[in-house]
């Protein structure tokens, strides 16, 4: 399979291509079947969470890419915290990264439960060829052999990572995405706030737009390269779209009022957003192509915040229409909204897990922990809370629904805003492994991009 920059999801950089044999039934490096294939899982997510998965990484190579490589998927796979890659210290021969047979007795020994081998050679014109092996330690099988060809070494890691964590888990991975977020700088109060890009290991960061007016809510189109986001450009608050091949920047709709919340449905043919109408707003509905709109609400309340089901047929938003901010569940087309949080506290930012069986949200009860991040069943029953804190908003899925990211506010020290700070946080579904996202400036608004293909 071969990708071109910035292919359909995809965020290779200075036109490399980057080719895939042994991936959707192309040539394989070696055959046969083990525990692992046809979607069964060598150890399943609940056991991992308890006891992590030992995973032996040892050196592909001499090269500074066969470094990197191992680096970034050691990085991945611990992170997610799933997996306890093992110290090469403790490899009992650190060159027995044989790719055709490891010696098992070996591995076996310091306890690891699968091992990596392979090779990283030059291809030529600035590529690297990559053969990837995992075999499980345990059944002495081989789960996967796959050959990459590219000059985005980063990138041939995380696909190698996500390969690991599927036929490991039997779930999807999620390592090869994006995350576009609003990057601030400068006091509170005062900040200039710009879109900003980057992989989700927060790598191969850059900024998108200039800073010159307020930019909020970035929301990925799952299948272009397009981000939907609200602008205050020239002091008119609306929806707009940036194409990130190009940079242009359009707008959504032609609306009155102010349009703000937007978020595309799961084939990208349209957005849905909300538009103020008088002391309220509407949701509505505007087509990709024609850029037609309809409207799905008017309850002369403030209906905002909408997102779809995974398969379409349905619509989560937050409203006071019953006088506190609720979440509601409506069909795509509009009409018999249905109240589905009944929790203490205002509910808000709802999205969509792309499994399909929970939605996150954000909420608000006041005390010490004033807000919180937490999911439930669609039918609002099964709520949990995640995290706690002064101030905790705007809930983002990872692709594979395992992992949620959201951004996390810091008190003000004084009446000037210092000490006050914002940044991205992920946590997994359960509760478990939360932990703070770097990036360069303070950070909020996160939205996870669909798997890169």
């Amino acid at each position: 399979m071969l990708l071109g920059p910035f292919s359909r999801r995809g965020f290779l950089a200075g036109g490399a291509g980057l080719v895939i044999a042994g991936r959707a039934g192309a040539q394989t490096l070696a055959s046969g079947t083990a525990p692992g294939s046809a979607g069964q899982p060598v150890i399943d997510v609940d056991h991992a969470l308890q006891d992590p998965i030992r995973i032996a990484l040892p050196s592909l190579g001499n090269s500074p890419a066969a470094a990197e490589i191992i680096s970034v998927v050691t990085a991945d796979l611990t992170n997610c915290g799933l997996f306890r890659p093992i110290d090469p210290a403790a490899f009992i021969s650190a060159a027995d990264a044989n790719p055709t047979a490891p010696n098992f007795t070996n591995w076996k020994a310091i306890g690891a439960q699968a091992v990596v081998t392979g090779a990283v050679s030059d291809a030529g014109g600035g590529q690297v060829r990559v053969e990837f092996r995992l075999w499980d330690v345990l059944t002495t099988q081989q789960l996967q052999g796959t050959a990459y060809t590219s000059a985005n070494v980063r990138r041939i890691a995380h696909i190698m990572a996500d390969v690991i964590y599927e036929r490991m888990l039997g779930e999807k991975g999620y390592f090869d995405t994006r995350i576009v977020y609003v990057a601030a700088t400068g006091p509170r109060g005062r900040q200039t706030k710009r879109l900003a890009i980057m992989d989700q290991d927060a790598a191969n960061n850059r900024i998108l737009t200039n800073g010159d007016w307020l930019v909020l809510t970035p929301r990925f189109n799952p299948v272009r390269d397009e981000i939907a986001f609200m602008s205050y450009a020239n002091n008119h608050p609306r929806v707009l779209l940036y194409d990130l091949n190009t940079g242009r920047q359009t707008t959504l709709g032609d609306f009155e009022g102010m349009s703000f919340a937007p978020r595309f449905s799961p084939d990208g043919g349209s957005c849905i957003l909300s538009v103020t109408r008088g002391g309220g707003s509407d949701i509505f509905v505007v087509d990709a192509a024609s850029h037609a709109t309809r409207r799905l609400t008017s309850s002369g309340s403030i209906d905002t915040s909408p997102c779809y089901s995974p398969d379409g047929s349905q619509i989560v938003f937050n409203s006071d229409r019953d006088g506190d901010q609720q979440l509601y569940v409506m069909g795509a087309g509009g009409g018999g909204a249905k109240r589905i949080s009944y929790g203490h506290g205002q509910y808000a930012t709802p999205v969509w897990s792309p499994r399909g069986d929970l939605i996150a949200f954000t909420r608000f009860s006041g005390g010490a922990a004033n807000f919180a991040i937490g999911i439930m069943h669609p039918d609002g029953t099964g709520e949990r809370i995640l995290s706690e804190s002064y101030s905790v908003e705007g809930p983002t899925f990872a692709p594979n629904g395992r992992v949620l990211m959201f951004w996390r506010e810091t008190r003000s020290m004084d009446q000037y805003g210092h000490g006050y700070s914002s940044h991205l946080v992920s946590i997994d579904i359960t509760g478990f492994n939360e932990r703070e996202v770097h990036t360069p400036t303070d950070a909020s608004d996160p939205a996870w991009s669909p798997l890169n293909a």
